[in-house]
C-alpha cells in the first residue's frame, strides 16, 4: 500500500520531471542544438554512378530570440561546410507563432541567405506559413508572397510548380519545385473557396527528357501521389513531429496509412523527410532536435 509520504514525493518528482522537460525543450533542444543528418539513399531512378551531394535546410521560422540572425547565418556556414553540390531552401522562413521578441522582416533573413554557396546553387520553395502569413496574397488569391519576393530580390530561385534542368560533369538532372499544398487554406476566411497551391502533374509534365528528378515539396504528404518517375523527394513541414516520445510522434497521426514524419522512407520514390530547424505553434521541441539534412545519391566518398 502507498503511504501518504511516498505519494508526495511521487508527485514532486514527477512535477519536477515535467518542469526540468519543459525547461529542456523550450530553452534547449530549440535554441542550442543543431545537428547534421546524413541520408545516403540508392533511389532506383538515379544512376549508381552519378555522385551528388544536396544539403537541406527547411523551415528556418525567423525570429528572435529563437532562430535570430545570427543563428542563421550559423545555419548557412555549418552547411557550405558540408561542401554541397546543391543547397535546397525548402519553405516556412516566416516565424509561425507568436512567442516572440521581434518578427523578423523577409529582406533581413534572405540577406543571411545570400552566405549559402554552392556550385549548382541554392533554390527555394515556399511553405505554408508563408503563405498563412501574407494576408495579402490570401485575399486576392494568388501569389508571389513576401518571402518569395524577398528571396528572389537577394539572388536565389523560388520554384512554384515549376523544374530546372541542372548538370553536373556533363550529367543532366531535374530540380521540380512544388507550390505549397496547404498554400491557401486560410483564404475561406475570406468568403473564397479553398485553393491549392501544388500542381503535382502540370509540374512533372515540364520535364523533356528522361534525366532522373528531384522534388522538393514543402509538405511530404503529397508523396504517397508521386510517381516512380521521381528519383527522390525532399521535404520539411513535420519538424519530425517537434515532439517526439520514444520515436513516436503524437501530434501527426498516419496520412494516407503512412507515417509521413520523419526520415528517409521508400514508397514508389524515395523520401526525406527533415526534422527542420525552427518551431512553429509554440518555441519547444523534445526529441526532435533541429538539423541539417546531407543527402548522398550515387558513389561519392564514405563519411566516418
Amino acid at each position: 500500500m502507498i503511504s501518504r509520504r511516498h505519494l508526495i514525493r511521487s508527485i514532486g518528482g514527477l512535477s519536477a520531471l515535467g518542469v526540468s522537460t519543459a525547461a529542456y525543450g523550450v530553452g534547449v533542444e530549440p535554441v542550442l542544438r543543431l545537428r547534421v543528418t546524413r541520408y545516403r539513399p540508392t533511389p532506383r531512378q538515379w544512376p549508381a554512378d552519378f555522385p551528388l551531394k544536396i544539403a537541406v535546410i527547411a523551415d528556418i521560422h525567423a525570429c528572435d530570440p529563437w532562430m535570430s540572425l545570427d543563428r542563421i547565418e550559423a545555419i548557412v556556414e555549418r552547411s557550405n561546410a558540408l561542401s554541397p553540390d546543391l543547397i535546397v531552401l525548402l519553405g516556412d522562413y516566416v516565424a509561425g507563432h507568436h512567442h516572440v521578441t521581434r518578427i523578423i522582416p523577409a529582406d533581413e533573413w534572405a540577406r543571411v541567405l545570400t552566405g549559402l554557396k554552392a556550385p549548382l546553387g541554392v533554390h527555394a520553395v515556399m511553405g505554408n506559413h508563408d503563405y498563412w502569413d501574407d494576408k495579402v496574397v490570401q485575399r486576392i488569391g494568388h501569389g508571389p508572397t513576401v518571402a518569395h519576393r524577398a528571396l528572389e530580390a537577394a539572388g536565389i530561385p523560388v520554384y512554384e510548380n515549376d523544374v530546372v534542368r541542372l548538370t553536373k560533369d556533363g550529367r543532366p538532372f531535374w530540380l521540380a519545385g512544388l507550390g505549397d499544398q496547404l498554400a491557401y487554406a486560410p483564404s475561406q476566411r475570406y468568403g473564397r473557396a479553398q485553393r491549392f497551391g501544388a500542381d503535382l502533374n502540370a509540374t512533372l509534365a515540364k520535364i523533356t527528357d528522361d534525366a532522373p528528378i528531384i522534388l522538393l515539396a514543402h509538405e511530404p504528404y503529397i508523396a504517397t501521389r508521386v510517381p516512380a518517375r521521381v528519383a527522390l523527394q525532399l521535404s520539411g513541414h513535420t519538424h519530425g513531429g517537434q515532439v517526439r516520445l520514444f520515436g513516436w510522434a503524437p501530434a501527426l497521426p498516419p496520412q494516407h496509412g503512412v507515417q509521413l514524419v520523419y526520415g528517409h522512407l521508400r514508397l514508389k520514390c524515395d523520401v526525406i523527410i527533415s526534422g527542420g530547424l525552427g518551431c512553429s505553434i509554440m518555441p519547444v521541441r523534445v526529441g526532435a532536435p533541429p538539423e541539417i539534412v546531407e543527402v548522398t545519391l550515387g558513389r561519392g566518398p564514405v563519411v566516418v
